[in-house]
């Protein structure tokens, strides 16, 4: 059970930095980006291209990949989001499921539908500590994840542009009077949401030594969910959902019932809403008709 608990640590931290963004995003302009995934799948292939072709290290490659998908993502979201803004919900959705689509479609055509073999520029080393055996790479993972959690906590809640972006969350028009770029603080928000993503990618095709152009449909799918079981737009409630989907993943297969352990996590979603419908974090608003 011990060794259950720490590999689901380790894979609900990659739920939570996914989940992230897709909570920021709502949290800001409230659109649910169902790309996300994608770009999460951008960031493993950049940073296999950078490794694979350019010969960077790891490290490095990890920060090319995320500054690529964070530019990634403000032009997504200048090319197909801001158009839309002031349009229904309901075009927005279809525009971020075709901008999906469109990605997916993209690297198959470029580097075809078979698994690729990421390459393993970290030399694997195993710790055993009584019950539980952990790699290094499983210890980089939750380090790497846990750091850049606590990188967004900072920017959001003690810097200039995380004010911006707190305000344009509350009302974007008073912050709009304030003298706040809203446009340039949403662009911000996908950038961060994006570079968060590209770095998920990154550390989970290591991991797992694959990738290939839909594997960030599923991943993408169950960040959303985790994202709705801590609470939409929390950003701590994001971080929460996605460990405790990672942790009732990996029970579920500790358990014998892996064949169904993604029924396991909705039906646990299900549950949440039924009763507490904001989430676990969130709070009920009242709207005013």
């Amino acid at each position: 059970m011990l060794q259950q608990l720490v590999n689901g640590l380790i894979l609900g931290s990659v739920y939570a930095l996914l989940a992230l963004g897709y909570t920021m995003v709502y949290g800001i302009i409230k659109l649910i980006n169902f790309a996300h995934g994608d770009i999460y799948m951008m960031g493993a292939f950049m940073g296999y291209f950078l490794i694979n072709s350019l010969k960077l290290n790891f490290f490095l490659a990890l920060i090319v990949a995320m500054i690529g998908t964070a530019i990634l993502g403000v032009a997504i979201e200048f090319l197909a989001y801001r158009p839309l803004r002031h349009s229904t919900r309901i075009a927005a959705l279809i525009t971020a499921i075709g901008v999906s689509f469109l990605l997916e479609n993209l690297m198959v055509y470029f580097v075809g539908a078979n698994t690729l073999p990421f390459p393993q520029v970290v030399q694997t080393v195993r710790f055993n500590l009584g019950p539980i055996t952990v790699s290094n790479i499983q210890l980089m993972i939750l380090g790497i994840s846990i750091f850049l959690m606590l990188a967004l906590q900072f920017i959001v809640q003690k810097t200039k542009m995380g004010k911006a972006m707190r305000a344009v969350s509350v009302d974007s028009d008073a912050a709009q009077l304030m003298g706040i770029n809203v446009n340039r603080t949403i662009s911000f928000t996908f950038a961060l949401g994006s570079a968060l993503a590209g770095a998920a990618g990154v550390l989970i095709a290591l991991y797992y030594n694959s990738l290939e152009p839909l594997m960030g449909v599923t991943p993408g799918l169950k960040s959303f969910v985790a994202a709705v079981l801590g609470g939409i737009g929390i950003i701590p409630g994001a971080a929460l959902g996605g460990f405790v989907i990672g942790l009732l993943e990996t029970f579920a297969t500790a358990f014998g019932v892996s064949d169904f352990r993604d029924a396991i996590v909705y039906g646990i979603l299900i549950i949440i809403l039924l009763i507490r419908p904001a989430g676990i974090l969130g709070k009920n608003v009242k709207e005013k008709v």
